[in-house]
């Protein structure tokens, strides 16, 4: 298999057994996860990162982000693998963009701005799933932003709502509320179940979860890092047992749990009142601001979700989103390849990874789940298993079968 590199448009890969990291390496510096009032600083520029909790962009906010992108970014949005956005090639603390999307209501809490990172099963309430999880995300943002000790969890911190399909709970959060039943569920703690909890209560436990991480006076960012963290949170909220039996606990309509970094299938969805919603994926994630105008005529709110895909729950057909380049079908390569920043846009990558993904698509040839990454760090890439190609000085790309766990 071969694709272009920066040095010869017919690179080979050489395959290396290259075993996945199973043990996290020490936190030795601060936590610099990017928002938008505190952008990273990139070899293109300010690069700003926009928490969308839930998934939930609005077409006014997505109109916001296409002014945003156009007038002082590369023109672009990225999608990220936690539902979220980042503009890249901004001018640092730019009060003008800054000003757009304040406005557009996409920070509405300067102190809890980076850890507002909360996952929810996109097609909650549309099709499948136990329970009906949508809006306990917008919740959840509103009591994390409610409570000021969690101005003090780390950019990299996770919530996640699962209806019970086991789609976000399968992408490492730290704190998981997962549906067992219509009204039921079980708060998970590093993907440990630590006792039953209802709907109704979902919100308050998360929060009082992540008010105990924190009490636990540890230096590091996540729950999985934390020694026995799913054992000292449960001592502290004392919740019922997780394994309590529910009788009105139903079967999942789609076969239950999902392997790590799958999500919906890219195509249309048979929605559980009879129409059709509508999985579509931005060709490497990037969203053109052309692409947001569009979504935001389509549809009132689009679902970005964590597999860098967009769910439009209400869709005017297929042809609009196709002619604008989407892949909108399951056997799309798009759909089985991503890619980490690269250069020009990473000073540290060895490559113009982003080029070689698009000749990889290009090319029909890929038949895995396959990320192109610019060095060792192997930014962006999915949980679960997939291909890693990751760029060489030479111009050539090591391929090994990886997956991430944290």
């Amino acid at each position: 298999m071969t694709i272009g590199s920066r040095h010869a448009r017919n690179a080979v890969f050489t395959v290396t057994a290259v075993p996945p990291s199973v043990v996290p390496p020490p936190r030795l510096r601060a936590d610099a996860c990017p928002g938008v009032l505190a952008p990273h600083d990139a070899a293109d520029g300010a690069l700003a990162r926009i928490r969308l909790p839930g998934g939930v962009l609005t077409a006014a906010a997505a109109r916001a982000v296409a002014d945003c992108a156009s007038q002082h970014g590369d023109g672009a949005a990225h999608l990220t693998s936690r539902g979220n956005l980042q503009l890249r090639g901004l001018r640092r603390a730019d009060p003008h963009a800054l000003s757009v999307l304040v406005g557009a209501g996409l920070v509405p809490s300067p102190t809890h701005e980076r850890v507002r990172n909360v996952l929810a099963s996109p097609l909650s309430g549309i099709a499948g799933g136990f329970a009906d999880v949508r809006g306990v995300a917008a919740r959840l943002d509103a009591a994390i932003c409610a409570t000021p000790a969690l101005a003090a969890l780390s950019g990299r911190f996770l919530f996640a709502v699962d209806d019970g399909r086991g789609d976000v709970a399968a992408e490492a959060p730290d704190l998981c509320w997962r549906a067992r039943t219509s009204t039921t569920g079980v708060l998970l703690v590093a993907g440990t179940p630590v006792g039953a909890v209802a709907l109704a209560d979902a919100v308050d436990v998360l929060v009082k979860a992540a008010e105990s991480f924190l009490s636990l006076g540890s230096a590091e960012w996540r729950a999985a890092e934390v020694p026995d963290a799913a054992g000292r949170v449960a001592a502290a909220l004392a919740l019922p047992d997780a394994n309590e039996r529910h009788s009105d606990a139903t079967e999942l309509r789609d076969g239950g749990v999902r392997s790590p970094g799958v999500g919906p299938e890219v195509g249309e969805v048979l929605r559980d009142d009879g129409a059709r919603a509508l999985v579509v994926a931005p060709v490497l994630g990037e969203l053109s601001a052309d692409d947001l105008r569009l979504l935001a005529r389509l549809s009132p709110q689009v679902l970005v979700t964590p597999w860098r895909t967009i769910v439009l729950p209400s869709p005017e057909g297929i042809d609009p989103v196709a002619a604008a380049g989407f892949a909108v079908a399951t056997d799309s390569p798009a759909t089985l390849v991503s890619a980490c920043a690269g250069s020009p846009g990473c000073a540290k990558s060895r490559a113009d990874v982003r080029t070689d993904a698009r000749t990889l698509i290009a090319s029909a040839s890929v038949t895995d789940r396959t990320h192109l990454v610019g060095c060792e760090r192997r930014c962006g890439a999915p949980h679960g298993t997939h291909v890693a190609l990751v760029a060489q000085a030479d111009g050539s790309y090591t391929h090994s079968v990886t997956g991430r766990t944290a």
